[in-house]
């Protein structure tokens, strides 16, 4: 299986009634780390309790936690996590945290030029610091994967830009998609058309698209892949695209057929979305099972 690194932030969703473990970067890990692959964790929390039972689920998950920062002078992260009738969560979310202090170590550098992907996203340039590391990593990392995950008031127009012209992968919801597509002043109307355009701007050769009940778009190696999506009863859409996106990169790292790749990430993340919480355990038997149907 492959070698990956997750970096950003590690948190705790703070829902009305109770809190979980999560983080977008954690929670692709996890989904990683499920389908057999070696996953280490870049990140950083305080000394807290919050933190350390973090680091024991990180462990528990067999998440090696060996570049996750322990820090004295900033708590662990949180976020108040508020779903709508349809459970679609929007998220407040505070700073700085421990996490937005992300330094670089000679050890993590010489980590990620080892690997086979770096995954990360846009939330972690919102401090200079986890910034700064970051843009260090990506100078060294092989194949880096951006999960575009657009939380206002945290992210800048040139830095996304620049994050998609630097990336191999690039990761969207349709939402993201046609708002980056208007700061690149696209012309173009459709998805599809869109998704050429940005690939072309960017110089990316691989790019998805998803389209929540309506499934996802692939862009991979100048052919498009499609999933019009599994119709499900929704408990909550927290970490349902984090798990796809895990799915996905799993499948492709392993050179398996993009349409595969697309239609079993599709059907993980139908099936974390109608469970509660960003991580919840699904066997292939599960999977399988739900696909056949």
């Amino acid at each position: 299986m492959s070698k990956i690194v997750c970096f950003g932030e590690v948190l705790w969703d703070v829902f009305p009634n109770h809190k979980k473990i999560g983080g977008a970067p954690l929670n692709v890990a996890i989904r990683l780390q499920s389908f057999s692959n070696e996953v280490f964790m870049i990140s950083a929390v305080g000394t807290d309790d919050l933190g350390k039972s973090i680091l024991e689920y990180l462990q528990a998950h067999q998440i090696n936690t060996k570049h996750v920062q322990v820090l004295n002078d900033f708590t662990t992260g949180e976020v108040a996590v508020t779903l709508n009738k349809k459970g679609v969560a929007s998220y407040q979310i505070v700073h700085p945290k421990a996490w937005d202090k992300i330094t670089c170590k000679e050890a993590t550098s010489d980590l990620v030029k080892q690997v086979d992907a770096f995954v990360f996203g846009s939330l972690i340039t919102r401090d200079e610091i986890s910034k700064t590391t970051l843009y260090q990593l990506l100078k060294v990392a092989t194949y880096k994967i951006f999960d575009v995950n657009l939380r206002a008031p945290f992210y800048e127009k040139n830095i996304l830009i620049e994050l998609m012209q630097i990336a191999d992968f690039i990761k969207f919801n349709d939402e993201e998609l046609y708002k980056i597509a208007t700061y690149l002043d696209s012309p173009c109307n459709n998805l599809e058309q869109n998704i050429h355009f940005i690939a072309e701007k960017t110089k990316t050769k691989h790019i998805c698209v998803t389209k929540g009940e309506h499934g996802a778009v692939l862009f991979y190696e100048s052919q498009l892949f499609y999933n019009s999506g599994y119709r499900i009863k929704v408990a909550d859409t927290v970490g349902s695209g984090d798990s796809f996106l895990a799915t996905l990169i799993s499948h492709l790292l392993q050179k398996e057929n993009p349409q595969k790749a697309i239609d079993v990430a599709c059907a993980v993340g139908a099936l974390v979305a109608q469970k509660e919480g960003a991580n919840p355990q699904i066997s292939q038997k599960e999977i399988d099972d739900f696909m056949d149907v």
